[in-house]
């Protein structure tokens, strides 16, 4: 299947743009729970208060920080806030930050000076450590006070009467915070920054912000931007399903293509090997299968990984401490796909051989449909379809069965990992070592992982049987033909007087152990009718398949015209000869379409001498339509002889200059074929005439009769002399003819 990956090649860009696509997708689809999470976490649990720092404080709240902060802190802390005087109206900035926080209509407050990310890193550390300093410094005077009630009743801090302990405060030297602020380093930088915030909440309400417009506001803009994630996500998927379609159908237009032009190409050899039935399904089934895993691949197998991936890395970010938990669904995941491939895969290696029965069956019982109603064997060809269709349905019983198990087996793991992730969240929210919102947004980049999983369990369905109907594809592409064109053809004459000779030419078969035909040597002149007769299996019809090369000869060699044709391309060959075998076949079409298939630019005339030659006028006549008239396919609506007829007609359109034709009368009547066989000899002067017959009455006026038996010549002549020089020939002529017709 590898084999076929050239086919992608002209699909390059479109393939690199799709897994542009698809990590645009993935990055959106992995973006989701972090914002999710940011709901949770600032949007409701923090009220849209995003940084421990203040962008403002009043003048009392900002004393009340800075008493608990080192001298260091202090001095990097008054350097990026600015004093806002009441009343200063001259300030930069007064009207708008009036407007902002309405107690500056009253008290001075201090505002920060920036926003970016690194002051708030470096300012969220200092608040938050000395909220803990605070915290715990206040628990030194109340021994009694638990750690979680001391926390929890953040949100409630009465600061006026904090306010009131100022002046207090700022006198203690900065030595009695000491023990206070080494208990709050001990604390995990995360719970600081949630505490502070919570203190930063009550400053926000003390400058007057409007905390539930805040919050709304915040909620807003992250669902603003998850909306737009989605429809990204959605525009991606849509271009990468555009772009897998098109590639899709682009390599496996170019497949059935090549497949069909290389069984065009394909002697009677390469036909041995494969059957009609396996063909079909490899130009048909087959694709389909490429065409599907395509699709699929590229948006999953592409996809997947990314996901996984990227889960994996975002979910760590948001908490390392419960990546064994990623660890342990990956491990039983692969576990679940690996048993499921080791026992599924002969499986699905074997479905595509039972399709191949199931349609050789299938084609056998429609073509012979007659022959089945004619020996009344329709329970036995019922039986025999059953037997295959049976055995095909417990396979893909027994395979879907296997992928139904499959499904739960994954969504069990899912709900388990979820129940693992929230069990082991909850232990570490109690311990503040982690947020609400980031034990949702880890719960969803593991379901993510697991389901990136899932998706690549589902192309284990396709897989196999795209790897088994790729090198089923392969298998057919890779075949050599054995019979090519020379690398510098010949030309043939061009004249209207062609003679084609036999130069001791013998034949066997591949993996034959002997010949089939052995020395033949004769030559065939044009104006002349060559005939073959002989019994059963004696060679006629493989003879005359060694002249439009359906066959290459063993030893010696086919000339026309004195050139070899293996030393002229098949078409040029083939140009030459009308050929007409003994089963006539036509295509689904009119009659006109069919008798143009020897030459598209015939003209009505042509048909119509065609058709009077080949005695077809009549029935061709006795319709309406005329030309015009409707061929079902395989020319079901037409009689044995009507189709010889039609097949003889339309090789006299093509005017070749060699005729063949294997036993081509066998379905006329006597009357027909006498009268069919003098009009051709009027229309063929010309031309060199080769013919295959059972019948004595249809060759004994030929200029040149050759006798076949068990592939050897064992007689040359006209009728007359093979009577009397050729007794397997009198033998012949003996068991159909009179004793009369064989003494005249």
């Amino acid at each position: 299947m590898i084999k076929l990956s050239r086919y992608l090649k002209p699909y390059v860009i479109m393939l690199i743009l799709a897994i542009a696509l698809l990590f645009v997708q993935a990055i959106s689809d992995l973006n989701l729970p972090n914002y999710m999470s940011e709901i949770v976490n600032v949007g409701i649990q923090q009220s849209g208060i995003e940084h421990a720092t203040p962008e403002a404080i009043s003048e009392d709240g900002y004393t009340l920080m800075t008493a608990f902060m080192t001298k260091e802190q202090q001095k990097t802390v008054a350097d990026n806030y600015t004093l806002m005087t009441t009343g200063d109206t001259n300030a930069a900035g007064y009207e708008a930050a009036l407007k902002s926080y309405p107690l500056l209509a009253t008290q001075n407050i201090y505002v920060l000076n920036t926003r970016d990310s690194q002051i708030y890193t470096t300012l969220n550390q200092m608040f938050g450590q000395a909220t803990w300093t605070f915290i715990n410094y206040s628990r030194s005077l109340n021994p009694s006070t638990s750690d979680s009630s001391s926390t929890q009743s953040m949100s409630s801090v009465d600061f006026t009467k904090i306010y009131a302990m100022l002046p207090v405060l700022t006198r203690l030297p900065t030595s009695t915070f000491d023990e206070a602020r080494i208990q709050a380093a001990k604390t995990p930088q995360s719970m600081q920054e949630q505490t502070a915030i919570q203190f930063t909440k009550q400053f926000y309400s003390e400058l007057g912000m409007d905390i539930g417009a805040m919050q709304t506001m915040y909620i807003l803009q992250i669902g603003a931007i998850m909306l737009l994630l989605s429809f990204i996500s959605i525009a991606a998927a849509i271009g990468v399903g555009y772009l897998s379609a098109k590639v899709a159908a682009g390599v496996c237009q170019t497949l059935r293509q090549d497949i069909f032009r290389k069984v065009q190409n394909f002697s009677s050899t390469e036909f041995n090997k494969f059957s009609t039935a396996s063909l079909i399904t490899r130009n048909t089934n087959d694709v389909t299968q490429i065409q599907t895993l395509l699709i699929m691949g590229i948006r999953i197998l592409c996809y997947s990984p990314i996901l996984a991936v990227g889960g994996i890395i975002f979910a760590l970010q948001r908490s390392s401490s419960m990546g064994w938990i990623i660890v342990l669904a990956v491990i039983l995941v692969m576990a679940i796909l690996g048993i499921v491939s080791i026992i599924a895969m002969p499986r699905f290696i074997k479905i595509q051989t039972l399709v191949d029965k199931l349609n050789l069956v299938t084609r056998e019982n429609l073509t012979g449909i007659m022959v089945v109603r004619a020996f009344g064997t329709q329970k036995f060809e019922e039986k025999r379809f059953d037997g295959v269709n049976q055995e095909t349905t417990a396979n893909n019983l027994f395979v879907n069965r296997v992928m139904v198990f499959l499904m739960p087996t994954m969504m069990f793991i899912m709900n388990g990992i979820t129940l693992l992730v929230i069990w082991v969240g909850a232990g570490q929210i109690s311990q503040s070592a982690m947020q609400v919102g980031d034990m949702m947004a880890f719960m969803q980049y593991a379901m993510q992982i697991i389901f990136s999983f899932l998706m690549i369990s589902m192309m284990f369905i396709m897989i196999p049987r795209a790897a088994v109907s790729g090198d089923r594809i392969q298998e057919v592409l890779a075949v050599e033909p054995s019979i090519k064109d020379p690398a510098a053809p010949k030309q043939l004459p061009i004249n209207n007087r062609t003679t084609v000779s036999f130069d001791h030419v013998s034949f066997r078969y591949e993996g034959a152990e002997e010949d089939v035909l052995h020395d033949i040597n004769f030559v065939a002149k044009p104006g002349e009718t060559t005939a073959f007769i002989g019994s059963t299996g004696s060679g006629k019809s493989t003879l005359i398949n060694l002249i439009p090369r359906f066959f290459d000869v063993t030893d010696g060699e086919i000339r026309i015209d004195n050139i070899d044709i293996r030393d002229v391309t098949q078409h040029d060959l083939r140009e030459k000869i009308g050929y007409i075998p003994q089963k006539g076949v036509l295509f689904s079409g009119t009659i006109a379409s069919n008798l143009r298939y020897g030459d598209q630019n015939a003209s009505d005339a042509d048909l119509t001498i065609a058709t009077e030659v080949a005695q077809a006028t009549s029935f061709v006549g006795s319709s309406a339509e005329g030309f015009d008239r409707e061929i079902s396919q395989g020319g079901s609506n037409v009689s044995g002889g009507q189709k010889q007829r039609l097949s003889i007609a339309r090789a006299l359109v093509r005017k070749p200059d060699i005729y063949i034709f294997d036993d081509s009368f066998s379905a006329l009547d006597y009357k027909t074929d006498v009268t069919l066989r003098k009009a051709l000899k009027k229309h063929t002067s010309n031309s060199t005439v080769l013919i295959v017959a059972q019948r004595i009455n249809t060759i004994m006026n030929a200029e040149q009769i050759i006798v076949l038996d068990h592939g050897r010549m064992v007689g040359k002549g006209t009728h007359n002399e093979l009577l009397k020089t050729c007794d397997t020939y009198r033998e012949i002529a003996s068991s159909q003819l009179s004793e009369e017709e064989l003494a005249l």
